[in-house]
């Protein structure tokens, strides 16, 4: 049989105790023949630990404006504190994983971000992917728990936003489906959950204001996912050990983003 590759993004408030990661790998244990890829991002933990060093936090589209004076901080939650507990909570629950970032063999390579005309500070646009550290981790039966941290030319830190992350290395590494995990259901009209949607749909979607804020970022990275030969893009909730099964067999969950 063949094996199918999944990338899930962690974000939001998708996964906030222990139990939650006792359900995705109970999960990642049962469903065969899948390779899975995670990445995470971390908004409300870098949030608070930029609070507590009295810096202010701004956001343009979603996307976090990170000035020099944050990175060290942003990179220290992202790569240190939120990646360790993802692979520590995934391993207690017998999932071998690796740990890695978007600086692991330059996973990640960035340019500066300028949205609007306007620069963003140290946050990265993503010019290269190099997957191989994330394919050999895949190779020994491993899953690779990447953090978003990148770097540009110099070996500078760079802010990347984690879907956008997620998109890329969903496209590098020829996944056949990326999960949006978060703690919204899916893409909301009135209230309604729109159960699939094609990248024409969501782009006038997001010029008509329809879809706005944080969910920009998101329906844009999977709009590239798509056009990147990444077969559907679901934005949805986790709703137990059954949630990446349903994904793999294609059954309904969320919104189903595809050509």
């Amino acid at each position: 049989m063949m094996t199918t590759r999944v990338l899930i993004k962690i974000g939001g408030r998708a996964f906030e105790d222990r139990e939650g990661f006792v359900s995705l790998s109970k999960a990642i244990r049962s469903t065969d023949h899948t390779q899975i890829i995670i990445v995470h991002g971390g908004g409300s933990e870098i949030s608070q630990a930029l609070k507590e060093a009295h810096r202010q936090t701004a956001f343009i589209d979603g996307i976090r404006v990170t000035p020099a004076e944050d990175i060290r901080i942003v990179e220290d939650v992202l790569s240190g504190r939120i990646n360790k507990r993802i692979a520590a909570l995934l391993s207690e629950n017998g999932i071998p994983c690796t740990r890695l970032s978007g600086k692991t063999d330059h996973l990640f390579t960035v340019n500066p971000l300028i949205r609007h005309g306007r620069s963003l500070g140290y946050v990265g646009e993503i010019n290269h992917v190099n997957a191989r550290p994330v394919l050999e981790s895949l190779k020994r039966g491993c899953v690779p728990v990447v953090s978003p941290i990148s770097v540009d030319g110099d070996g500078n830190s760079y802010n990347v936003n984690a879907d956008s992350a997620a998109a890329a290395l969903a496209v590098a590494s020829k996944c056949s489906d990326l999960v949006y995990l978060s703690d919204v259901p899916g893409v909301c009209t009135k209230d309604t959950i729109l159960p699939s949607l094609t990248i024409r749909q969501a782009s006038q979607l997001i010029a008509d204001g329809t879809i706005s804020g944080g969910m920009v970022a998101k329906i844009e990275s999977a709009c590239e996912a798509v056009n990147g030969r990444v077969k559907r893009v679901h934005i949805t909730r986790w709703h137990g050990p059954d949630t990446l099964r349903k994904i793999v067999r294609e059954e309904p969950t969320g919104t189903t983003i595809q050509w």
